[in-house]
This record gives structure tokens, sequence and C-alpha cells, in this order.
């Protein structure tokens, strides 16, 4: 059994910052792709930054600049840094990751944390 567990989420002021980090445990062999996903009330979930084991990024064009997302591998850990946050960039933020256990390919999320971005 593997499990994700997010923290930093909260409520920011339009412009500020936040940091989202998310931790993987259980019985890991290794963990492909760690990302972030995101849902807004009424949209569908959509992937904000994605990154590979050996730290290519992918990014969605609406947080390029904004946005960056590391991993240290050692730790299991992967992190969301958010800057210059819009009050579009408000929803549920999930993480991700392809995660090898026992022989199989799990495709694990997180509980998901919430970002709002409010004056």
């Amino acid at each position: 059994q593997v499990q994700l567990v997010e923290s930093g989420g909260g409520l920011v002021q339009p412009g500020g910052s936040l940091r989202l980090s998310c931790t993987a445990s259980g019985i890991i062999f290794s963990i492909n792709d760690m990302g972030w996903y995101r849902q807004a009330p009424g949209k569908q979930r959509e992937l904000v930054a994605d990154i590979t084991s050996s730290g290519l990024t992918t990014y969605a064009d609406s947080v390029k600049g904004r946005f960056t997302i590391a991993r240290d591998n050692a730790k299991r850990t992967v992190s969301l840094q958010m800057n210059s946050l819009k009050p579009e960039d408000t929803a549920v933020y999930y993480c991700h990751a392809n995660i090898v256990s026992r022989g199989f390919l799990v495709d694990s999320w997180g509980q998901g944390t919430q970002v709002t971005v409010s004056s």
C-alpha cells in the first residue's frame, strides 16, 4: 500500500506565494513521474506541473514563470512553489505519483489541499 500526504494549502492574497509539499510512503520500489493537479469548482481536474524521476519538468501554460515544481528522490517528496498567485489559481490541489510497489505500477493520488487566492 502506498500513500501520498499533502500539506501547505491555505488562503493567500493575490500576488502572494504558497508552497505545497507532498510525501510518498509505504512499500515503494521506485517512483516515476510526480506532479500536481488542480480542480476548481465546476471544472475538470487539470495538470499543473509534472516532474520525471530525472528532473524533467512540464508546466501548464497558465502557471509557467510563476510556479516551480521540485522533487527530492531520497525523501520521496515533491513540492510546488507558487508565486504571483491569482484568483484563478483557486482550486483543490492534488499530488499525484506513478509508484512501483510490489511489482505493480500504482497510480497514486493525495487527498487534496485547498488553495484560495482572494483579497
